[in-house]
């Protein structure tokens, strides 16, 4: 058995291209999940080569180092926190800590180290996206967005908004922009 750490294998649409690549490659898997695939065995060094060109052409990378993949999980967990919207009282620190069961502020030296910005800038940044995606939608109100991204009011939502786009919630909502990013584009 070895696990294999994928870079931006982020929603179930990518679970599925993922899994139709091994399928095709007819490499055994036993389960792959957002940013990780368990094999039934090693790969060998052409598999491993067949298997990482293939990916980049889908817009995922195969990671090696270790410390690439700890970064991969820490991102894959904040993304998949913040896209179920599930509103959770603990701390993002706790969570990643609990989740990864590592100490948060070594996970955190190595975050920023290696990308040049916090796990927070990180987590604000998705969480951005997000309430984009659910602007343009105009389904919810932003005392709801708000909720559901676990903000301590439609207020402090507006603020860490207009902070990272230059625009209140409202401001965006007017001018239609639809210039969202991609979740790994981020």
């Amino acid at each position: 058995m070895q696990k294999v750490q994928i870079k931006n294998m982020v929603c179930p649409r990518c679970v599925m291209a993922v899994e139709n690549l091994l399928k095709q490659n007819e490499i055994d898997f036993i389960e792959v999940r957002l940013g990780e695939v368990i094999l039934d065995s090693e790969l060998s060094k052409s598999q491993k080569q067949t298997l990482q060109e293939q990916l980049v052409k889908l817009g995922f990378e195969l990671l090696d180092d270790r410390n690439a993949a700890l970064i991969n999980k820490i991102k894959t967990l904040i993304i998949n926190q913040i896209q179920s919207e599930s509103n959770n009282n603990l701390k993002l620190s706790e969570l990643i800590s609990k989740k990864m069961n590592k100490d948060y502020s070594q996970l955190s030296k190595l975050f920023s180290s290696t990308l040049g910005i916090t796990i927070e800038q990180f987590a604000i940044l998705q969480k951005v996206e997000k309430i984009k995606e659910l602007l343009i939608y105009d389904e919810l109100s932003l005392k709801e967005i708000s909720f559901r991204l676990n903000y301590s009011s439609p207020a402090h939502l507006s603020s860490a908004f207009k902070k990272a786009t230059g625009f209140t919630p409202s401001e965006f909502k007017k001018l239609n922009i639809k210039n969202r990013k991609g979740i790994e584009q981020i």
